[in-house]
């Protein structure tokens, strides 16, 4: 019993600064401006690629500039944004290195960080196995408000996918049914809250930031992630996408 609970002790600091990080990307979520629109368009990329920049050696991110918005553009910027806001609480320190990598620069699916993010299929899952930035799972019942989340509408996989890239906020009822309520960029409005019938939804990846401080390995990150590069054209498949992400099971 006392070894039960000393490892529960030893644990506990891990647990809460997961718990922590979770209400950091909250925070991050609340400074958004609603709306702005949703679009997928050059305008609309071309005005994330001006939402993030540099000063002095800081990322810079205004999301208010992003709009209107798309799912995988909002999401990236509250991945952002919870980066700079730890660095700001002296919590972390990004690299020279990692601040450029972070940019949006227009790099196709697969490419780089942004196009890594942007993919089809397990974009951030697969992001954060690469660099261990936290674990991916499947089970509701283990995630939390603040998670990322990669919702599959269909069980199509990559060339004939239909996703969407948001923040999990929760499971409620609507007229008596389980709801899935999440952040994003949505049609037609842009930032703001939505819920979902759960059964609208084929099947979710929930990605946990647990170690941010490991995005510093991002220069050592291939140029090119050959698999979410291949899923603008190839199709996968839940089983991939899981071996992608490095989770073992379905669970």
């Amino acid at each position: 019993m006392l070894r039960v609970l000393l490892s529960l002790l030893l644990l506990l600091p891990a647990l809460l600064r997961a718990e922590d990080l979770n209400r950091l990307v909250l925070e991050q979520v609340r400074t958004v401006p609603r709306g702005g629109g949703y679009a997928v368009t050059s305008t609309a990329s071309q005005r994330l690629r001006q939402s993030v920049g540099v000063k002095g050696e800081h990322l810079v991110v205004a999301p208010q500039v992003a709009r209107p918005s798309y799912c995988s553009g909002a999401t990236y910027l509250i991945f952002l944004k919870t980066l700079t806001a730890l660095e700001q609480q002296g919590r972390l320190k990004l690299a020279p290195a990692t601040v450029n990598a972070l940019l949006i620069k227009g790099q196709p699916d697969g490419h780089g960080l942004w196009g890594r993010w942007n993919a089809n299929g397990p974009g951030t899952p697969r992001l954060f196995h690469e660099l261990k930035l936290g674990r991916n799972f499947e089970s509701y019942a283990d995630a939390r408000p603040g998670d990322f989340m990669k919702i599959f509408w269909t069980k199509e996989v990559g060339q004939r996918e239909h996703g969407h890239s948001v923040i999990f906020l929760g499971e409620e009822t609507i007229n008596g049914e389980p709801g899935v309520r999440f952040w994003s960029s949505n049609q037609p409005d842009g930032y703001g809250e939505k819920i979902v019938p759960k059964k609208k939804i084929a099947w979710a990846v929930f990605s946990r930031l647990e170690h941010p401080e490991r995005i510093n390995g991002a220069a050592q990150l291939p140029a090119k992630d050959s698999y979410l590069a291949s899923l603008l054209k190839v199709r996968s498949s839940a089983k991939e996408v899981r071996q992608q992400s490095g989770m073992k099971t379905g669970r």
